[in-house]
């Protein structure tokens, strides 16, 4: 693709082995400095898609040039940070520096780092706003602008926000449009502030009825930093007797076997740094049963014919609809029932709603297995070891043992003693802590890839409503915020936070009036207490603030 060869070395390291079709179709055009719209699910690469052909152009700079080169405006904290930390690792060859700026931390730290000068500056659009305003974030050497999932960041109110930030950047600046959605307004947006833009479009074609097979489809909604323990949980809840787990990049195969085995799993690994003699010997292991737990990208899978799987689990949601069904088509085989689990993370839910219109069939969100789930299923699979050797028999030898304690002790506690030492030398418990589950809106309208699904945008008057409004009502509740108009506090902070800080989506936030000195939010009855005790430690237009039930809810 023409990319600076520090760039391909970085991603050989990461472990990536071929560009998504993303990526494919979008890295040439914005080589080349032309706008474009990019339409694509999450989860399809497009991090990567803008990045590289930014740290590219980048590359070709005069060190010497105003900073920052670029901006990437994103909707949430969350995703700041997710592709500051790509697009660092892509970009420390050629040294670029990379600063995130989001809502909720200190304006000191991120002040005296953009006075440093960064090269790339990832944002929400409130945070940015504000820099600007206070003259510490400087757009007018800005090169490429970037809005990333934009549908989102309008879905949130920051439509206006958006249109001052574009206001202080040079008018010959690159301009690109990343959106799994293409409603009007993102139409409207592309008309005004793009030249001629390039339309990409990458959607997953439907797949034909009948070709799913008989597969347990579950999902589980995971934080980010909690996916490794959350899959460690499912392959001792689930013990399959042969599973493959899915992974993007080889780096994360490597990064998983290591991991499994050092718990004590039968793992392997296979990816597209192998040489023919390695994949040959690892999946004679796999067939053999001498490992039962196959890690492997995509790529490496191809073509493998596994007869035996339990279990496919997704370490990720797959980039494609048709990938997805690849992939757990490995299983349910000859009319046998297969089970396919898939981790998602988030801002994924979107995607697994796109999989399930595409194929047709429903993927059931299960909640994480909790600690006390582990240790039930624990003593059942010690309960099944013990009376397996019971009725395998050949227990003679061990019967002095039994004898010389029976008269000391009641045989129920002998027994009970042998089954303790047996389940402690498979099992630790000790160590095991609840993995934080995510709530999400399972009842949510689905808004398919063409753009459609309810909508209207922000209203103005006394009652101020952002997108989502349409909760109100049954099964809300107010919250009480210590801020307000004086505070310069408008919809789309209050929207912000709570996604940003509590983890909702911008249509799970109802009405918000915003008085002189305080707020009222309302909020699904069932998320209440979680919101106000992410939004205690957070701070709204650079305040802390009182947050609690309004007094007629309490």
């Amino acid at each position: 693709m023409g990319l600076d060869t520090r760039l391909l070395e970085a991603l050989n390291d990461l472990g990536y082995e071929e560009p998504s079709p993303i990526q494919r179709e979008a890295i040439p055009v914005l080589l080349t400095g032309k706008d474009l719209i990019g339409q694509a699910a999450t989860g399809t690469g497009k991090t990567a898609a803008f990045a590289l052909p930014m740290l590219h152009r980048l590359s070709l700079e005069d060190k010497k040039r105003a900073r920052p080169f670029a901006i990437v405006l994103v909707p949430t904290r969350e995703l700041a940070m997710q592709v500051a930390e790509a697009v660092h690792k892509y970009g420390r060859p050629i040294g670029a520096t990379v600063l995130p700026v989001y809502g909720g931390q200190a304006y000191g730290p991120q002040i005296r780092a953009l006075e440093r000068g960064a090269d790339i500056v990832i944002a929400t659009p409130g945070r940015a706003l504000d820099l600007i305003k206070r003259k510490t974030l400087r757009l007018d050497g800005v090169r490429i602008v970037v809005l990333d999932e934009a549908d989102e960041m309008l879905d949130m109110g920051f439509a206006e926000d958006i249109e001052s930030i574009l206001s202080e950047t040079p008018k010959e600046r690159q301009t690109v449009l990343f959106s799994a959605t293409l409603p009007p307004r993102i139409t409207a947006i592309a008309r005004k502030h793009q030249v001629d833009p390039q339309k990409i479009q990458i959607q997953a074609e439907p797949s034909a009825a009948g070709t799913v097979p008989l597969v347990k489809q579950t999902a589980y909604i995971v934080p980010r930093g909690h996916k490794l323990a959350t899959l460690g949980r499912v392959l001792d809840i689930e013990n399959p007797t042969s599973a493959i787990v899915f992974c993007r990049r080889r780096n994360e195969v490597d990064e998983l076997v290591e991991t499994l085995a050092s718990r004590g799993c039968r793992v392997e690994g296979l990816h597209g740094g192998m040489t023919q003699e390695q994949r040959n010997r690892v999946m004679k292991k796999f067939r053999s049963e001498s490992a039962d737990l196959l890690i492997a990208t995509d790529v490496a899978a191809r073509g493998l014919d596994i007869q035996q799987l339990s279990h496919v689990i997704n370490f990720d949601v797959p980039v494609e609809a048709e990938s997805y069904v690849h992939r757990i088509g490995r299983v349910g085989r000859a009319g046998r029932e297969g089970i396919a689990i898939t981790l998602a993370e988030p801002r994924e839910h979107r995607q697994l709603r796109i999989i399930e219109q595409a194929t047709g069939q429903k993927i059931s969100i299960e909640k994480i297995p909790t600690v006390a789930d582990l240790r039930a299923r624990r003593l059942e699979l010690t309960r099944a070891s013990i009376r397996e050797a019971v009725v395998g028999g050949d227990l003679e030898r061990y019967r002095v043992i039994v004898e010389s304690l029976a008269g000391e002790f009641d045989l129920m506690e002998v027994a009970m003693a042998a089954a303790k030492l047996l389940h402690q030398s498979v099992a630790s418990d000790d160590q095991e802590e609840d993995i934080p589950d995510v709530e999400v809106n399972r009842d949510r309208p689905f808004r398919d890839a063409r753009g459609g699904g309810p909508g209207k945008p922000l209203a103005r008057g006394s009652r101020e409503r952002p997108r989502g409004g349409e909760n109100r009502g049954a099964n809300m509740t107010r919250l009480f915020v210590g801020a307000g108009r004086s505070a310069g506090v408008r919809p789309q902070d209050l929207v912000g936070a709570i996604t940003g800080e509590a983890g909702l989506t911008g249509r799970q936030v109802g009405d918000i009036d915003i008085a002189d000195r305080f707020s009222l939010v309302e909020v699904p009855s069932d998320l209440a207490d979680s919101v106000i005790d992410a939004l205690r430690g957070s701070r709204i237009k650079g305040r802390s603030v009182v947050v609690r039930r309004e007094r007629s809810e309490e």
